[in-house]
């Protein structure tokens, strides 16, 4: 057991000795380590961490895209629809047709007249002519002017002729305004005559009035809570005088483009669902659109109507819209679209040809929209006939670059129950 005890303490010396050298060498060179690495670590992020560019995260986005519609073939009717009023044709005036003295008076204001009835009658004087005597000395010579002399004035009596002023126009006699023995002149009016006619009117914006350049002949009209419509066979389309009074004033100036006799109407005024017989479009009136109402048709003044009026049709023609031209009668100026150029990774073009856009045909170059002029023909108020400069299949830009923006019309929301506009 003695024996055993060298060993025990040969063992705890070295267990001693092991321990120092752990606290002493390995356990500090174990921080010495660790606090290396911190420090590296730390090195790397301040320095060569914040060195390196820092990722973006992609976000949501969008792409605007131009568009681009082809030229096509289409069939356009050239029909223009304006709201219109029906208004009592204005009465005509009764004129003197002699000077003299009223002896006679046919009818009396209420009556029913045709034209050519005799309203009254007027008696005018006729001077008669001086009489020219001849001197009796010579007689037996040669006629001399000179020895002629005006015979002394004898007692003549009066001549007189009678003329008849007669109705203008068939209708009721409104007003009379002449008496017995009553002196008139020649053009003095007298009274008027009311006709009983009607006329269906509105007016057109310039847009409109373009589109009738073709001389319509004729419109049908449906009258609003009236008979079923029915065919004006004369319209008469008039220009106003100042367009920015809106023709109120009731005065025109025919612009000759009617299907038939004309005559010049008031502007028309208000009716049930219109303001002031607004035009369509809503632009600003710059003419007006009448026509003389069938007396076989039963109305009366105030009704409103719908008028509407056919003036050419072009059948299988290359057209395009109206929003991709610039002007709208005979010429106008379209854009022709390319390619986009092609991008590289950093989104700088590369120049190299992109992918075409939608709809733009294989092979047209890439670049800006390019000018072209081109001659129109009609148009049905949305598209319009390409008389020449434009094939059929060529791709364009579907708006006029620059152009503002069209609202559609009714009011426009931006959320739930807030309206922004119309």
């Amino acid at each position: 057991m003695l024996g055993g005890l060298p060993q025990i303490a040969l063992g705890g010396l070295l267990m001693g000795a092991v321990m120092r050298v752990f606290r002493r060498v390995i356990l500090p060179a174990a921080w010495l380590a660790i606090f290396a690495v911190i420090a590296v670590a730390l090195v790397k992020i301040a320095f060569v961490g914040g060195m390196e560019p820092e990722r973006t995260v992609a976000g949501p986005g969008a792409q605007v895209a131009t568009p681009v519609i082809q030229a096509s073939r289409a069939t356009l009717t050239n029909k223009v629809e304006i709201k219109a009023t029906v208004q009592s044709d204005a009465a005509i005036g009764v004129r003197n047709s002699a000077a003299g003295e009223v002896t006679y008076i046919f009818l009396e204001p209420g009556a029913k007249v045709a034209l050519g009835d005799r309203l009254y009658q007027v008696r005018s004087e006729v001077k008669p002519e001086p009489h020219v005597a001849v001197d009796s000395a010579a007689e037996n010579g040669p006629y001399d002017a000179s020895s002629a002399r005006q015979a002394p004035p004898a007692a003549v009596q009066p001549a007189y002729t009678y003329t008849d002023v007669v109705a203008p126009a068939s209708g009721e006699l409104k007003s009379l305004d002449v008496l017995i023995n009553q002196q008139v002149s020649v053009g003095e009016t007298a009274g008027s005559v009311d006709p009983g006619t009607f006329t269906v009117g509105g007016t057109v914006d310039a847009a409109q009035q373009y589109r009738l350049l073709a001389k319509p002949g004729s419109a049908q009209v449906a009258l609003v809570g009236g008979p079923a419509p029915f065919t004006c066979p004369s319209v008469v389309l008039e220009s106003t005088t100042d367009p920015a009074a809106g023709g109120s004033s009731g005065a025109g100036v025919t612009s000759g483009m009617s299907g038939g006799a004309g005559r010049t109407v008031p502007y028309a005024q208000a009716g049930p669902g219109t303001a002031g017989g607004a035009p369509e479009q809503g632009g600003t009136p710059t003419g007006t659109l009448s026509c003389a109402v069938p007396s076989s048709v039963e109305v009366f003044a105030g009704l409103g109507a719908t008028m509407t009026v056919t003036a050419g049709e072009a059948v299988n023609v290359v057209s395009v819209p109206l929003t991709a031209v610039e002007g709208s009668v005979k010429e106008g100026i379209v854009w022709l679209a390319g390619t986009s150029p092609a991008s590289g990774p950093d989104g700088a073009a590369s120049g190299a040809p992109g992918p075409a856009a939608p709809g733009v045909p294989a092979g047209v170059p890439a670049g800006e929209p390019e000018q072209r002029k081109v001659q129109l023909g009609l148009n049905d108020g949305s598209r319009v006939e390409v008389v020449s400069g434009l094939a059929e299949g060529e791709a364009i830009l579907e708006f006029i670059p620059g152009a503002p923006a069209q609202m559609p019309p009714g009011p426009q929301f931006a959320g739930p129950g807030i309206p922004v506009g119309g």
